[in-house]
């Protein structure tokens, strides 16, 4: 395999539209439409952890196409996302994720695969991990002091991976299985159950669901 043109992780969301973020997230399609579904919801998330929601990506997740006649655990989720949407303010979330992920010192929760897998910042699941992504062709932006192994970081690479032509589905299979599935769902799961969490409760829900929905799908696809 030719390595992928370097590319940029956290920070290059934060330049793109609201609309280009959300895409066609929460509504259903056919077979065709999967990997686009999949990349937009990634995207979401990853815009989410990096950044406040600025006020058009809020407004466009109020009004969301909800999936139809659907009630399993991913279209709850998208459910409960436009309706916490529908009841935030735009102040109160930028407060809302400080208290989240930065805080005085540090935040609420901290959103690093080592600290999640080793109880270490920057430690051997980093090291791994920046392996991979040299393997990959893929490189941190120079915008950003954030390791790579930072969750939004992790969603926009798997959005990456999706859309390249470079990379297929074995790549996605290996980069989720070995640095996210392993602690990504705890994550969502922590931030559900998060003192300051208010509409991020919404976006653990909807993580947590994708995840899992996930973890399915990369485990049947051949």
């Amino acid at each position: 395999m030719e390595p992928m043109q370097p590319s940029t992780q956290i920070n290059t969301l934060a330049n793109d539209e609201p609309g280009d973020v959300l895409g066609g997230a929460g509504q259903t399609g056919s077979e065709s439409d999967v990997d686009g579904l999949r990349a937009h919801t990634y995207g979401l998330l990853a815009a989410l952890l990096a950044h406040p929601p600025v006020q058009e990506l809020v407004d466009m997740l109020a009004a969301i196409e909800e999936p139809d006649e659907e009630v399993d655990d991913i279209a709850t989720a998208w459910r409960m996302l436009k309706l916490a949407a529908q009841r935030s303010e735009v102040p109160a979330l930028d407060d809302e994720f400080h208290d989240l992920f930065i805080g005085v010192g540090r935040g609420e929760l901290v959103p690093y695969g080592s600290w999640y897998l080793t109880g270490y910042l920057m430690d051997r699941p980093l090291a791994e991990l920046r392996g991979d992504l040299e393997a990959l062709g893929i490189e941190r932006s120079e915008d950003t002091n954030e390791p790579e192994d930072h969750a939004a970081a992790l969603c926009e690479t798997m959005a990456l991976l999706i859309t390249s032509e470079d990379t297929g589905l074995e790549h996605e299979q290996r980069f989720f299985a070995q640095h996210m599935e392993p602690w990504l769902g705890v994550f969502f799961r922590d931030m559900q159950t998060a003192n300051a969490a208010c509409f991020y409760r919404a976006v653990g829900r909807l993580g947590q669901a994708f995840v899992e929905l996930e973890s399915r799908y990369l485990a049947m696809a051949v």
